[in-house]
């Protein structure tokens, strides 16, 4: 079914040519968009599209594909993946009654985990569109997403965080001493990872063996990842290489996915590769996804579409391939996708709103770049709100200063400043661990002891020699 909706208010008519176009014009305000040329004119146009919106039948997401079948494999995932039967419940909604519903009682935990295979990305982009920040925390954490590999990540009343150690030049000194200031913090439990500076085969294998042997030698129940490019990583496992997680970055198009220079396939692929190593103790996913919105615009790749419904078209991706972490890095992109502390907001809740929604472990790299209009405690607000919205995890980087990727982000301290207000804990392998090496006092979950604890006094001696 395709169309034009139209809608009268006072002696002016809004006439919307067809439903990629309403999608875009009902979007909260943002830079992106406006620079694609998709966004409403003005607040009156965006509150008439909104209005339209909720009127929409969620089945005609079904018919009225945004992004042609035979010209994109992720919307070919998409729809070969809907489950009939699990939509079946909320079928005869609208996005407006779809949002009544989410936001009652009858929309409880157990509740919006069997509707999940019934959703699809459009379908929670557009009802995202009209609703509240607060909608979106509070029907967010009804969500509850839980993935395994050598701990439980997402679990009631725990809170994760990656240690982010990157260096400019991969010095591994550098990068154990922080690794080690996070784990002194209690950070750590979603994972190490790795934003190589040196971005090839021979320097990720590297980085992996490194993050391995610390792993290793003090019986650190988490997991290890480099960040660098899926074939990499494929050629990294068949030379031997102890790689825990494979990481990509993932968007909401095939096209974009090309210009990162993968298929689907390729993900199949280094899934079934990472699998075969059995590294996992307790479960076995094993990919890491990142995302963000503005990448399929960056990458001329967005086929008309809002970039926020992009964003969701690319947790049907992740959700494919069972991932332990997915990580919207919600303002690093810059300000020209989104503009300030207000748009950056507003992304990260819709992002882990709808991750979440449509099942995905969801995490958020609370983050800006220095040349957008925003600041730390813009970054404060988002962190807080996402911890209140039952976030899976974010970033730990000392200082909040990524000196490799130069963007601001959250530090190890404001994981234990998130923990401490919300009553939080780490995984529950990693909390104990952190209590057996005397990092975290015994009968709390919050406070440090004081001094280097006595099971890393003898740290630098693990620490390898440059090669």
């Amino acid at each position: 079914m395709t169309g034009a909706f139209r809608n009268v208010v006072g002696d002016k008519t809004y006439r919307f040519d067809d439903l990629r176009t309403l999608m875009a014009k009902a979007t909260p305000a943002r830079s992106g968009d406006r620079l694609a040329g998709l966004s409403a004119e003005n607040a009156e146009e965006r509150a008439v599209a909104q209005i339209t919106l909720a009127d929409v039948p969620l089945k005609r997401f079904l018919e009225d594909l945004l992004i042609p079948y035979e010209d994109d494999e992720v919307t070919r995932l998409i729809v070969d993946g809907h489950d009939p039967d699990a939509f079946a419940p909320v079928a005869s909604k609208t996005v407006g009654e779809f949002r009544e519903w989410l936001l009652s009682d009858a929309a409880d935990e157990a509740a919006l985990a069997r509707l999940r295979p019934g959703l699809t990305p459009e379908m929670v982009a557009a009802v995202s569109k009209i609703m509240r920040n607060q909608d979106l925390i509070l029907v967010a954490r009804k969500c509850r997403v839980v993935t395994k590999f050598r701990n439980t990540i997402g679990l009631e009343g725990r809170f994760s965080t990656r240690i982010q150690p990157n260096h400019p030049t991969d010095d591994v000194n550098g990068i154990a001493a922080s690794i080690l200031d996070g784990l002194l913090y209690g950070a750590g439990d979603a994972v190490i990872g790795i934003n190589p500076a040196t971005d090839n085969v021979q320097q990720a294998g590297r980085l992996s063996r490194m993050m391995a042997e610390i792993i290793d030698r003090y019986e650190i129940p988490t997991q290890s990842c480099v960040l660098t490019h899926v074939t990499n990583t494929l050629e990294c496992i068949e030379a031997g290489a102890p790689v825990d997680l494979v990481f990509q970055s993932v968007g909401g198009t095939e096209a974009t996915n090309s210009s990162f220079g993968f298929t689907l396939a390729d993900l199949a692929e280094a899934r079934d590769a990472a699998l075969s190593l059995k590294r996992g103790t307790v479960g076995d996913n094993v990919m890491y996804f990142e995302t963000g919105q503005g990448s399929s615009l960056s990458a001329e790749a967005h086929h008309g579409v809002d970039q926020q419904t992009c964003e969701a078209r690319a947790y049907a991706v992740a959700r494919h391939f069972d991932p332990l972490l997915v990580n919207t890095v919600v303002g690093f992109i810059g300000p020209e996708y989104l503009f300030d502390g207000h748009q950056i907001i507003r992304a990260g809740l819709e992002d882990h709103f709808c991750g979440k929604l449509l099942g995905v472990p969801m995490g958020c790299d609370v983050c800006y770049t220095n040349h957008a209009e925003a600041d730390q405690n813009d970054m404060d607000n988002l962190m807080t709100l996402l911890g209140a919205a039952g976030c899976t995890f974010m970033m730990g980087i000392p200082g909040s200063d990524d000196i490799m990727l130069n963007y601001q982000t959250t530090s190890f301290h404001d994981a234990l400043y998130l923990r401490k207000i919300l009553g939080l804990k780490p995984a529950p392998e990693f909390d104990d661990w952190l209590r057996r090496m005397a990092i975290f006092r015994s009968g709390s979950g919050f406070s440090l002891f004081e001094g280097l604890p006595d099971g890393f006094s003898r740290s630098l001696e693990a620490v390898p020699e440059e090669a």
